[in-house]
């Protein structure tokens, strides 16, 4: 597991860290505090093999540059990842993790285009931005940097290893929720093992009378890339056709998402951004049950964030029913212009609870 995580130069963060991270740890902070910039950066540590990981983090930001010429292609607007939104010769953000004796590193530095073989870029770009890891020399990146300071999108190497090394099983869940395509290849891969009883038991924390979940795909739907919740259909035992999950609300479609990552994260890392969307608070207590159990049993270690108190607090709970442990359960809370995070171990959310004081 991640004990700790630093980040130098990275959005939001000149230096900020985090520390004693556990099995399961809860981000909480003011709006703009950078709590999904967390999530990013530990996505860019653990998921270095492919450049999209990065791509995907701006797209869903929409950092781009959209331009209007049929000559030019639209562009990454990069001086976003950069603290202060300007970038110059020089300029570069570091991330580093520590997994006991193991360090993960994730660089990107601006510098003077050399005579590197820049992808095919047409042209001879000025600057190009260099990505590297733990091992610089073996695994290295460098991709031109637009006059008008973009990565153009026909340009990225996508699907190029840089970080082989360093890359986990990760999965991360937006606010938006993963697209039915999505959540249909990850049922694919837990139908007719162990933890598709898991997925059941997790799906009747929301509606008891389910008795069965299953996909029904089609060319139709697998061509879509929408949020739509299509895909899944569910027996329920007083009724006898097939209930459509999208006519069961928006906690059975979180819950739907939250498990299917978790158990496709096996010895992984699980993030969820605003883990509680779309969820009652009478079902979070359950959500985290859920939550603890499987990332004890499947090896995941869970980094998520909230702005809801009924959140933390359904956490608290599972906390106090536990033994505290160096892997165990953590909330951390992001203050502005602070260099590190305030950590709540799991006797300290237990006991803020009590006293009645507030994490957030």
């Amino acid at each position: 597991m991640l004990k700790t995580l630093t980040l130098k130069g990275f959005r939001c963060f000149k230096h900020f860290e985090l520390t004693q991270l556990g099995r399961v740890n809860l981000i909480v902070g003011e709006n703009n505090s950078g709590k999904t910039s967390i999530l990013e950066a530990i996505n860019l540590l653990t998921t270095g093999s492919k450049f999209d990981a990065l791509t995907r983090s701006m797209l869903n930001r929409g950092e781009v540059l959209v331009n209007n010429e049929s000559t030019r292609d639209d562009e990454l607007d990069i001086c976003h990842l950069f603290t202060g939104h300007q970038i110059d010769i020089g300029c570069h953000f570091k991330l580093i993790a520590y997994e006991g004796d193991k360090q993960h590193v994730f660089k990107a530095k601006i510098k003077e285009n050399g005579s590197e073989n820049v992808n095919a870029f047409p042209g001879d770009p000025e600057w190009v931005l260099e990505i590297f890891g733990s091992n610089p020399q073996e695994h290295k990146l460098t991709i031109p940097v637009s006059p008008q300071n973009g990565l153009p999108l026909n340009y990225l190497p996508r699907h190029q290893s840089y970080l082989t090394n360093n890359s986990r099983k990760t999965q991360f869940i937006k606010t938006s929720s993963l697209t039915s395509q999505a959540m249909m290849a990850l049922f694919d891969k837990v139908v007719l093992t162990p933890e598709e009883t898991l997925l059941t038991e997790a799906l009747r924390t929301i509606e008891p009378s389910l008795e069965r979940i299953a996909s029904v795909s089609s060319e139709k739907l697998i061509s879509e890339s929408g949020l739509s919740r299509k895909g899944f259909v569910v027996r329920l035992s007083n009724l006898e056709q097939r209930i459509p999950i999208g006519s069961l609300g928006d906690g059975m479609w979180r819950m739907l998402g939250l498990t299917l990552a978790i158990a496709n994260a096996k010895d992984g890392i699980l993030l969820v951004d605003e883990i509680d969307t779309g969820l009652h608070f009478s079902t979070m207590s359950d959500m985290w049950r859920l939550i603890w159990d499987a990332a004890k049993r499947l090896n995941v270690q869970v980094f998520a964030t909230t702005h809801n108190s009924d959140c933390w607090q359904s956490l608290a709970a599972i906390a106090n029913s536990e033994h505290p442990s160096s892997d165990g359960i953590t909330i951390q809370r992001i203050e502005k212009d602070k260099p590190q995070s305030v950590l709540f171990t799991e006797r300290q959310v237990a006991i803020a609870v009590e006293r009645g004081i507030e994490v957030r």
